[in-house]
């Protein structure tokens, strides 16, 4: 591949920022459903089923007889069962049932690890990414593509300082994603919000006002009449998104609006499955609980568990 086509693959969430865009963009991180099936567990488990998998695993699993899909789901269960006391909590089901739903950021964060580790020791130092993702570029003052990869890899610099808890330049794997999706770590937030805000704020003052809010979304191209969802957009920036109605959004309101504190799916669905398998009532599940209730987690279907439990070992 093309040094620079990889480059725009990589960095496209800064490449967007760099670009007009010519329709609506959204820039809210939203927690996903965990499925797109009814949550009525009087007509049929498939909710629960992709909750639990993945509804992506859900769509490969083979038909199985009940004392395999008992055996399987065994074997999910040892390895949910973070700390080894022999039960699983309501937490321990919930980090469980995120990791299901959000397997494609691990198999990207694999992907690019291979491509970034360059001395395979189990480390990404921060010269390794910069060196592998950069490269002779850095020495182009005038690249064909007009792109100011220099820009760039100081903003990735930052965010990898930022990723890097120990600060030692040198980021583990869980790092590694947490400098690749930010979005889904606590301690980056922040960082998430820096980079959006300088995306829009074209006009470097630290706030977002009204027009760079809309510009960063939809482009006029010339036409004359917004979009009703434009106007609709102009609304929601002055009733809800200008908190304190200063006519520009602050560093915390622009965090209010792109990491909104939404209902957590993942946990609501861990206390439905605990509230339905634990017999005894004391609030955890042992495995015997959950291998009777086989059919409410894996019915009589199962997938490729093996690849999806070395991948949860791996993080």
């Amino acid at each position: 591949m093309d040094l620079r086509h990889f480059l725009m693959c990589l960095s496209l969430c800064t490449a967007f920022a760099l670009s007009k865009p010519t329709e609506k963009k959204d820039r809210v991180h939203h927690e996903p459903q965990l499925s797109d099936k009814v949550h009525n567990d009087a007509q049929s488990f498939d909710y629960d089923h992709d909750a639990f998998l993945g509804a992506e695993e859900a769509k490969t699993f083979d038909q199985l007889t009940p004392e395999e899909s008992k055996e399987r789901l065994g074997k999910i269960v040892s390895k949910i069962d973070g700390d080894k006391d022999g039960f699983v909590t309501v937490d321990e089901l919930k980090d469980w049932i995120k990791f299901a739903q959000k397997r494609w950021i691990y198999e990207d964060v694999e992907r690019q690890w291979k491509g970034h580790d360059l001395n395979e020791d189990g480390l990404v130092s921060w010269e390794e990414y910069k060196n592998a993702t950069y490269g002779y570029v850095l020495d182009d003052p005038d690249p064909d593509d007009g792109f100011n990869y220099k820009q760039m890899m100081v903003r990735d610099e930052r965010r990898f300082k930022m990723a890097d808890k120990d600060g030692d330049l040198i980021a583990t794997k869980e790092e590694f994603t947490a400098f690749l999706h930010p979005e889904e770590y606590d301690y980056m937030k922040d960082i998430v919000v820096q980079e959006t805000m300088e995306d829009i704020d074209k006009n470097a003052d630290g706030f977002i006002d009204l027009e760079e809010y809309i510009g960063d979304m939809y482009s006029h191209d010339g036409n004359a009449d917004e979009p009703e969802w434009v106007k609709t957009e102009r609304e929601q920036f002055v009733e809800f998104r200008d908190k304190n109605r200063d006519g520009k959004m602050d560093k915390e309101e622009t965090k209010d609006w792109i990491l909104p504190s939404d209902y957590d799916h993942a946990e609501a669905e861990a206390r439905h499955l605990v509230y339905e398998s634990d017999q005894n009532k004391d609030g955890k599940l042992t495995k015997e609980e959950i291998v009777d209730k086989y059919d409410l987690f894996v019915g009589s279907q199962a997938t490729d568990f093996g690849e999806a439990l070395v991948r949860h070992d791996e993080f």
